[in-house]
């Protein structure tokens, strides 16, 4: 049973969803899209961009948290994914969870995983049932309030720095009304997705790297490499580490 699904053709990468939006076969395909909302890198919500009855979505909301973003409605898709390591920070767990409403689709996921994985490990499940016992505390107040204060405070001096150099731009985030804590919340984003304004400057994490600065070439998300995405939820050595080197760089202008 491996070996079939493993040499199985019924899926392929598409590519960016927008590029099938007008294209006039895109009626007799058809899809899944994948929908990352917030999305990675830039921290914006999205919604689906194709619609019809040839199109099913996946709604990828591992960063759709309130420390990472304005909560503006609860998460009631068909088919929603989440992710432990963006909601705690525990990668290493590899643990995931899926909301599905379709039992035909449910059962195909769970078929699968059976036979690619084996199923979740018990010591996985184990450990992210006490992780999220500790989040649950308090209603989450106290973890997403440290949480969004914390991004909310790196992203403030991330764009207090760069706000300084005509080299680099970072994208803009507007407010979002915030179900969870009742009032408008400040962009707090995941991370910073930096833009090499000059022209000659076709690869913007080289540029960054010659500074001692680490990103992710935006090629990894479909975009441009004059792009490149900057964590901003490690630890705090790592953040001051970061602040201090895009100073520095900048002062150099």
């Amino acid at each position: 049973m491996q070996t079939e699904v493993y040499n199985s053709l019924n899926f392929k990468w598409g590519g960016d969803a927008s590029s099938w939006k007008n294209k006039p076969d895109s009626s007799t395909e058809n899809f899944i899209e994948v929908v990352t909302s917030p999305s990675n890198p830039e921290g914006e919500l999205r919604e689906p961009v194709l619609e019809g009855s040839s199109v099913k979505t996946i709604y990828d909301y591992a960063y759709y948290w309130p420390h990472y973003t304005g909560i503006s409605s609860p998460a009631n898709t068909d088919l929603m994914i989440f992710t432990l390591s963006k909601l705690t920070g525990h990668g290493g767990s590899r643990f995931g969870w899926a909301f599905v409403k379709d039992k035909a689709v449910y059962e195909r996921m769970a078929n699968y995983l059976e036979v690619n994985s084996v199923g979740a490990s018990q010591d996985a499940q184990l450990r992210a049932l006490v992780l999220l016992r500790t989040v649950l505390k308090d209603e989450g107040r106290e973890f997403f309030g440290f949480g969004h204060k914390t991004l909310r405070e790196r992203w403030v001096m991330l764009s207090r720095s760069l706000s300084k150099s005509k080299r680099f731009s970072l994208q803009k985030l507007s407010p979002h009304n915030c179900s969870f804590f009742n009032k408008v919340t400040d962009p707090s984003p995941a991370y910073g997705w930096v833009k090499c304004v000059r022209e000659e400057e076709h690869d913007c994490a080289a540029v960054l790297k010659s500074a001692g600065i680490l990103g992710k070439k935006g090629s990894y998300f479909s975009a441009d490499d004059k792009y490149v995405r900057l964590n901003l939820i490690g630890n705090q050595d790592d953040f001051d580490l970061l602040l201090r080197r895009i100073d520095a760089l900048v002062s150099q202008e």
